[in-house]
């Protein structure tokens, strides 16, 4: 058997960890620069606030409501989340991470007499240890614990939060009750053609031939139609897959026209990708600079370009990528345009011990690694940004993203840390 669990209103949860008093009252979290809303709790999504809907439109509606509003707060939420991850790995003999607020478990059935009391198990552990509310889904197979957690959440308070698709009865009625676009891997254009056939369901789904199913919907359909039978497919992925490529782009706070901000700004992004790069303990072999006008002012004279750039060596070296951004970004860098974001992608990543290294490399710099792991602790410890190299500067609030309503770091900087009184 296996579970799937699943973070409630995750960016809404981990922002009422460290504000209690909201619990049980609407709130909301705005996308980058504050511009749409991307997550809701339930008492938020009651009152018809839409996801993805521009933040300026729904403010008649959230304060008519009195809806708590927050900014973005990334570095708290990718924080939550290994906490969540770590926790759950406790619970489990294989923990496979699927995003940000999921993971699948393998549930060790050989100690686990009660699956609904092991699902409840786990949702204590992991709000005792994180504060954060979860749901629990569990099934033969990976499609089928995502059925059950969408019933968890469906029937919150009969349920518990949690789910057990444990016998045929079970899976047959979930399987009814669960709409064909909910599936699991079903889009909206494959759940289209499947309702002119009659599939209304994901049990309509089942009854389909293995024939029509894998001529319409290639073997991945197929592999689906079983999962949903019962019959595991897809097993757990406990190492992740090594990423082909990594990067980062990000809006500025508002249009720019300066290059040297522009730079700045790129510098900041190149040592974002260059610290994941060395976390992972690869070196990127190419890299691609995009920048991009606001293609939302129609009236504002519109340019977009990219160049990808091959580098002599591979390297996760902050300065060296630094210097390699800079040349491709004045190579496509144009005057006369409001730009509205820059951005860099690392691509033919490897592990940085099965590098070769250029014979004829006319700046070797062995002690450069032990620099750059340095850098590294101390910007964790500290605060990013902390060391960084000259080509940042000191204009960040000129150009960084807009975040009018970001919460503290509650556990990722020291002095944004919660004191508790005692009297």
């Amino acid at each position: 058997m296996l579970a799937l669990v699943d973070v409630n209103s995750f960016y809404v949860s981990c922002e009422q960890v460290f504000r209690p008093d909201l619990w049980g009252k609407p709130v909301v979290v705005l996308s980058n620069n504050d511009g749409c809303v991307i997550a809701a709790n339930r008492e938020a999504k009651s009152l018809g606030i839409a996801m993805w809907k521009p933040a300026f439109q729904s403010i008649p509606l959230l304060e008519k409501h009195h809806v708590t509003v927050f900014s973005s707060n990334y570095a708290l939420y990718g924080d939550m989340s290994q906490r969540v991850m770590e926790t759950l790995s406790l619970l489990t003999p294989a923990l496979e991470v699927y995003s940000i607020d999921e993971a699948f478990l393998d549930v060790p059935e050989s100690t686990v007499a009660d699956l609904s009391a092991y699902a409840q198990q786990v949702r204590a552990r992991v709000r005792q240890w994180t504060g954060l509310p979860v749901g629990v889904g569990i099934a033969p197979t990976k499609a089928l614990t995502k059925v059950a957690s969408k019933l968890a959440k469906r029937n919150r308070e009969r349920s518990r939060n949690t789910f057990v698709i444990g016998d045929e009865d079970t899976r047959r009625a979930s399987l009814q009750e669960c709409p064909v676009e909910d599936v699991w891997g079903i889009g909206k254009r494959t759940a289209r053609r499947l309702r002119k056939r009659g599939v209304h369901t994901a049990w309509d789904f089942t009854q389909l031939s293995d024939v029509w199913v894998r001529q319409e919907l290639t073997v991945v359909g197929l592999r689906l139609k079983r999962e949903l039978e019962g019959v595991p497919q897809l097993d757990l992925e406990i190492v992740p897959a090594a990423k082909q490529m990594i990067g980062t782009a990000k809006s500025f706070g508002h249009n720019l026209e300066d290059p040297h901000l522009i730079r700045e700004a790129l510098a900041w992004y190149v040592a974002e990708v260059a610290e994941k790069l060395r976390r992972q303990k690869r070196i990127a072999g190419s890299m691609t600079v995009f920048v991009e006008t606001n293609r939302f002012r129609p009236g504002d004279p519109q340019y977009t370009n990219q160049t990808r750039v091959r580098l002599p060596v591979p390297t996760d070296d902050t300065p060296e990528l630094a210097h390699h951004a800079r040349v491709a970004f004045d190579r496509i860098f144009r005057p006369g345009y409001r730009y509205k974001k820059v951005g860099i992608w690392l691509s033919d990543l490897v592990v940085a011990s099965a590098v070769q290294q250029h014979l004829f490399d006319p700046d070797p710099q062995p002690l450069r690694p032990h620099l750059m792991q340095v850098i590294d602790r101390i910007n964790t410890q500290y605060g990013k940004g902390t060391l960084r190299t000259a080509s940042v500067g000191f204009r960040r609030s000129q150009w960084k993203l807009r975040q009018q309503r970001l919460s503290p770091c509650y556990t990722t900087r020291l002095n944004e840390v919660l004191e508790v009184g005692t009297g």
